[in-house]
């Protein structure tokens, strides 16, 4: 039987407090452990469509932060694991990255955390093995578009994404994991054949509404085990998941 494990993180940082960044020595723990337990590496569309028995293994990074480059790459090239980068495409090579949720950060020290990958730096992923998906444009909530705004945050970052990077784009990662029955309609119908979503509860895996396990700050090493066993997985699934969640987050 095949074991399909997708994370989802965002930021990798040394001093970063946000909830949505994890410190590289914690990625590396995290990754390792799962190396040891026969996880076999994979991008996340191939995680998503290969049929393969034995556990496999998808790490998505959501946002397209410098820092993947920085501390992501090098951790997972060692592990011998591709990645996924999900990238809202109106920022790469601009000034730092601004929306709700994260925008409380600008002016702040850690500003600099907020800093976007490059085009080029994009390519670099790509050479290096890794898969560069589409976040939307803007990083919106793209249940609460109108259809023609859907449409053009959907469509447009896919054919922004394949014209940079010149090969074509096959995955999505819903912005802030929000869709609705609409939103996944209007992802088949721009072309996409994956999109991970980032669910509380876990629900059953289909290639549009594949549910991603989330990584957070604030999620230390019992978090991370329970978060990721087959058991821990299968519990998400029932309404007991909602009081251990709570746990695993005042405990760490």
């Amino acid at each position: 039987m095949s074991d399909v494990l997708v994370l989802s993180y965002h930021a990798v940082s040394e001093r970063w407090p946000a909830a949505l960044s994890v410190t590289p020595a914690r990625l590396e723990e995290q990754l390792g452990l799962l190396v040891e337990r026969g996880y076999a590496g994979r991008t996340f569309t191939d995680a998503v469509h290969e049929r393969r028995s034995g556990r496999v293994l998808a790490v998505t990074f959501d946002d397209g932060y410098r820092s993947v480059l920085e501390h992501a790459l090098p951790i997972l090239s060692r592990l011998g694991l591709p990645g996924t980068v999900f990238v809202p495409t109106d920022f790469p090579g601009g000034g730092p990255m601004e929306w709700p949720g994260i925008d409380g950060w600008l002016g702040t020290e850690h500003e600099h955390e907020l800093q976007p990958l490059s085009w080029d730096d994009l390519r670099g992923l790509q050479d290096a093995g890794w898969e560069v998906g589409s976040h939307a444009c803007s990083h919106p909530y793209l249940s609460r578009l109108g259809d023609a705004e859907l449409e053009r945050e959907l469509g447009e970052s896919r054919r922004r994404l394949e014209i940079e990077l010149g090969r074509p784009c096959r995955s999505l990662a819903y912005p802030y994991g929000d869709h609705d029955a609409r939103v996944v309609r209007a992802a088949a119908a721009m072309g996409y054949g994956a999109a991970g979503t980032v669910p509380r509860r876990l629900t059953a895996p289909a290639p549009l509404m594949w549910p991603r396990v989330g990584v957070y700050h604030g999620n230390g090493m019992l978090a991370f085990r329970a978060k990721v066993s087959p058991v821990g997985r299968r519990i998400r699934r029932t309404q007991v998941w909602g009081a251990l969640d709570a746990a695993f987050t005042r405990f760490g």
